[in-house]
């Protein structure tokens, strides 16, 4: 469209764009004011002003005569001289020539000398002292005479207040309405840090303020808020109280299978094992995300201990590129069970695993590498997906396992609002596991 190429050059907030949108009017209806004033009331006024003026002119050199005596040039002009307000006196023989003195701002003055120039006969030159007089020049058949009277009589007075005070008034209720307009904004504000809040694991107190638009969108937000928490809240008691309920069984075999031959019972207890790992499982995406506040935490710190952790169970991972100092707001339990999900599909798919912290002002990354076979791109979007088991594409002689390793990572990197991406590992050529957060 005709307007898209504009599009980058616009504010992205909605304060800057709602001052853009107040400004634009305000400096434009000035600037059609000024114009038109100028162009128009300025410009007839002054030129009607100067009109008289040469009518009177034109008196004096009729008056005059064509002598070229200075001396009865003068004595003529005298009797019409005090009645005009003017004055008159020759510029001396052996002076240099009048030149046209103007201001930068003298935009009257300007329309005068115009005027003067194409109008009267003899013109020379104009000068516009700051002392409110304005000097005429006119060659006559005696010499150059200077004509002086007050500016008053050519240009209106104080022509440019009426532009002063407008710009004035204008800045005036501009600022007033830029505060009015941020009171009217402060609700959308909070309403958007709130649900920016949420959507990384925290609650804020907020409460519907502003006008009505903004108070039935806060309301749906808190609505909306208080529905996805009951969701949480009923899937994890119902995940817990399942795996819970099932665990009691499990070991009433496991005792009545240490009764029997070990032989005979081998078979069974690796299905008891099997499924004492799944309910482990289903109970860790049943937590979820939702195990402690978040907390400023070293995410080098948090790495390195969880890396030391594997090496001690004489595992190959190792430590990548660590960028970048400071703390991130994450829950720490959460985010060791996501990077430990991480390692552990390394080592079990691979035989050795790298982890990277590259951390910078905007966003915090987290990278797992292993030289495993990786995952197609057709089939990374199923892997993240809960239950979804793709060992057909990796090694089906490590087990099936339950699907729900990178769900629970993505469930982790959503609540803290960041995401989990997979990709094809440069250094290792295995599958590449990046957690990204915001800051």
């Amino acid at each position: 469209m005709f307007f898209q190429w504009l599009k980058q050059y616009l504010p992205r907030s909605l304060y800057a764009r709602a001052a853009l949108i107040l400004v634009m009017p305000i400096v434009a209806l000035q600037l059609l004011v000024t114009i038109v004033f100028i162009k128009r009331d300025l410009e007839d006024v002054t030129t009607q002003m100067t009109t008289t003026v040469l009518r009177e002119i034109d008196l004096l050199q009729q008056q005059a005569g064509e002598t070229s005596d200075p001396a009865l040039y003068l004595l003529r002009l005298d009797p019409y001289l005090a009645p005009l307000t003017m004055t008159a006196r020759f510029v001396e023989p052996n002076a240099p020539r009048p030149r046209d003195a103007l201001s930068w701002n003298e935009f009257s003055g300007r329309v005068v000398r115009e005027k003067l120039q194409r109008e009267l006969e003899g013109f020379v030159a104009v000068q516009f002292p700051e002392n409110r007089a304005f000097l005429l020049y006119i060659k006559t058949n005696a010499g150059v005479l200077e004509l002086g009277l007050n500016r008053r009589r050519l240009t209106a007075a104080a022509p440019h207040q009426l532009i002063v005070t407008m710009v004035f008034f204008g800045f005036l209720m501009t600022v007033i309405s830029f505060v009015y307009m941020r009171n009217q904004l402060r609700p959308i504000k909070k309403l958007a840090d709130a649900a920016q809040a949420f959507g990384r694991g925290r609650n804020v107190a907020y409460s519907p303020r502003g006008a009505i638009e903004v108070r039935v969108a806060g309301s749906a937000f808190l609505d909306m808020r208080a529905r996805i928490e009951r969701q949480i809240e009923q899937r994890t008691l119902m995940l817990s109280g399942v795996s819970h309920d099932l665990r009691t069984p499990l070991t009433r075999l496991k005792l009545g299978l240490a009764m029997i031959d070990e032989e005979d019972a081998e078979p069974m207890l690796r299905d008891v094992s099997e499924m004492q790992a799944l309910l482990d499982a289903f109970l860790d995406f049943s937590r979820g995300a939702s195990t402690g506040e978040p907390e400023p935490v070293d995410p080098q710190e948090l790495v390195i201990s969880v890396v030391e952790d594997w090496r001690r169970q004489d595992k190959d991972v190792m430590l990548g590129e660590l960028s970048g100092e400071g703390t991130v707001l994450l829950r720490a339990q959460s985010m060791r069970r996501a990077l430990e999900n991480l390692i552990s599909n390394a080592v079990r798919y691979g035989t050795r695993a790298r982890v990277s912290v590259a951390l910078t002002e905007k966003s915090l990354r987290i990278r797992v590498e292993d030289d495993g076979p990786g995952i197609p791109p057709a089939q990374r979007g199923e892997a993240v997906r809960p239950f979804a088991r793709l060992d057909p594409a990796r090694n089906q002689d490590l087990g099936s396992g339950v699907g729900l390793g990178l769900a629970i990572v993505t469930d982790i990197a959503r609540a803290h609002g960041g995401m989990l991406r997979l990709g094809q590992s440069e250094a290792l050529g295995g599958l590449q596991a990046d957690i990204v957060i915001g800051r």
